[in-house]
């Protein structure tokens, strides 16, 4: 089984963008499809499970399509050199990831946020699918390697950056020399007045 596993992971480092390609077809679906879209089962599935997917009860997968790029922001009238303006070429805090798992998780209040992972990107936008948990699930609530997220602290925990991408946003993806003041957050470290 595992080499059906390593087969998909392998296919998936590098997948087909040619014309016409399986590929290719799927981003035209998705392209004129919703912005979430709950999908039967996962498109990557040795990813899926990586991330803690199971295929029973209370799991859900959603495809989800946000935009790509940078920002822009409306130009100054007067009182700036140009280039420090700030108009184009302006990155945002979080990753497009992470803004596909939050709106995600506000499009289905009543379930919870275990990961994601990218499926796909055009010339637009980015989709990714994310892993949502039902913690009211019967099935979930008896599992005890999932049944965790059913505790009151895990609510809301893709808002609070509790999951990979969050994590990764936050800086706690790093340890040891430059990464001292990421730990316990970036602003917990500020000299905020003093």
């Amino acid at each position: 089984m595992s080499n059906m596993y390593e087969h998909v992971k392998e296919a998936w480092k590098k997948p087909d963008k040619s014309y016409q390609s399986p590929n290719w077809e799927r981003l035209i679906e998705w392209r004129k499809g919703p912005s979430f879209e709950r999908v039967a089962k996962p498109l990557r599935i040795d990813r899926a499970r990586n991330l803690g997917y199971k295929a029973k009860q209370g799991y859900v997968v959603v495809r989800a399509r946000v935009r790509r790029g940078g920002l822009n922001k409306s130009r100054f009238d007067a009182g700036r050199v140009p280039s420090k303006m700030g108009v184009n070429k302006i990155t945002m805090a979080k990753s497009t990831q992470r803004i596909a798992e939050e709106r995600t998780a506000k499009h289905y209040p009543n379930m919870e946020v275990l990961n994601s992972y990218w499926v796909g990107e055009d010339g637009t936008n980015h989709y990714y699918e994310v892993i949502l948990v039902d913690p009211f699930h019967p099935v979930i609530e008896s599992d005890p390697k999932i049944n965790w997220i059913c505790e009151p602290a895990n609510k809301n925990r893709v808002l609070r950056g509790k999951t990979s991408a969050g994590r990764k946003g936050r800086g706690l993806m790093y340890k040891g020399k430059g990464a001292e003041k990421v730990r316990p957050s970036i602003r917990a470290n500020k000299n905020l007045g003093k």
